[in-house]
């Protein structure tokens, strides 16, 4: 059973272009891209032992420095009660390192396969965590490079499963790679910290951005009709006849022949040709390779939500004409990848 996953933050966002360690440079950037390049890369990420750390927060700090002052006080006044206190204090902080550690182990991290999206918006990410043990608290993932404000937080039941939602924002078309992931937990007390670093195997495809307001589409090719072939379209009697076959309407069966052979017959009609919108890349008229992508992927949508049969035609590329999300999609992929290097 699925649910999605409440953000007490704003969605995590990150570039996907930046590769591990941008924006950090000199000897911390180069030890971020060695601990990356040792990083597994799967879709499937199980938290063991392994690969689950924890160290101590700014609060568990404090409150190891208080109990040593509480521990120095009563050796200094011999306070029994005091003793007892530290120790029974002590004694949480250590249980609840325990239950931050087993907050995360266990688990296991599944990353749907993302779907494409436009360049320069934001792109969804579906984090599927699956708990084979008992109700996990507290749990918050975000992309690395994202500040950890910007965590999503969530709750996984016992024996279930729970969808966390991020994001990422490809500034270019073309594939990108799945920004590293990190899951934490400070549950229960935020004395520690326990986190895992995640990096998916998946890629993301960016679509050209459509120009905005979009440009006018190109006239249609193959508009004009045929007179004879539109009369023989009306079906009269001088058509020539075929078998019937399975959609044929009842006004194409002719009736007279049925009653004299027993055989269903229908009129063979001739249609007058289709429109069909071809978007050229010479068409285009734009400056630049980026801005004639722009107006063709405007072209494609403008195509699609008007219902016309379009087909694509770019230097050395060419998709025939068709309709529906299938044929927009199709589109779409191969104005994202035309020009550069095949993945």
């Amino acid at each position: 059973m699925s649910a999605q996953a409440t953000a007490a933050g704003p969605t995590a966002a990150a570039p996907a272009a930046s590769p591990p360690g941008a924006g950090t440079g000199g000897p911390r950037g180069r030890l971020q891209a060695w601990l990356q390049a040792r990083l597994p890369v799967t879709d499937t990420q199980p938290l063991t032992q392994r690969n689950v750390y924890i160290l101590p927060t700014r609060a568990g700090l404090a409150y190891a420095t208080t109990l040593v002052v509480m521990l120095l006080a009563s050796i200094n006044y011999q306070l029994n009660l005091g003793y007892a206190l530290t120790f029974l204090l002590a004694g949480s902080g250590i249980v609840s390192m325990h239950m931050t550690h087993n907050t995360l182990r266990g688990l296991t991290l599944h990353l749907r396969p993302p779907r494409p999206g436009f360049a320069g918006d934001a792109v969804a990410l579906e984090v599927l965590l699956t708990n084979p043990g008992r109700t996990r608290h507290g749990l918050g993932l975000r992309l690395q490079h994202a500040p950890p404000a910007s965590n999503v937080w969530c709750d996984v039941p016992g024996q279930g499963q729970q969808l966390a939602h991020l994001s990422m924002v490809p500034a270019q078309r073309g594939w990108h790679a799945v920004p590293t992931v990190v899951v934490e937990s400070v549950f229960p007390f935020g004395l520690f910290r326990a986190w895992s670093v995640w990096r998916p195997a998946a890629r993301v495809l960016a679509w050209p951005r459509p120009e905005t307001p979009p440009p006018p589409l190109p006239s249609l090719a193959g508009s004009g009709t045929d007179d004879h072939a539109a009369r023989r379209g009306e079906g009269g009697e001088l058509d020539g006849v075929r078998p019937w076959r399975r959609g044929d309407t009842m006004r194409q069966v002719v009736w007279k022949k049925v009653a004299r052979s027993g055989e269903l017959v229908s009129r063979e009609t001739c249609q007058a040709p289709s429109r069909e919108l071809w978007l050229a890349w010479a068409e285009t008229h734009a400056a630049g390779t980026e801005a004639r992508l722009s107006r063709l992927a405007a072209w494609v949508l403008a195509a699609d939500q008007a219902g016309l049969a379009c087909g694509l035609a770019l230097p050395g590329q060419e998709l025939p004409p068709g309709q529906g999300d299938a044929h927009r999609r199709q589109a779409l992929d191969l104005l994202a990848g035309f020009g550069l290097p095949a993945s």
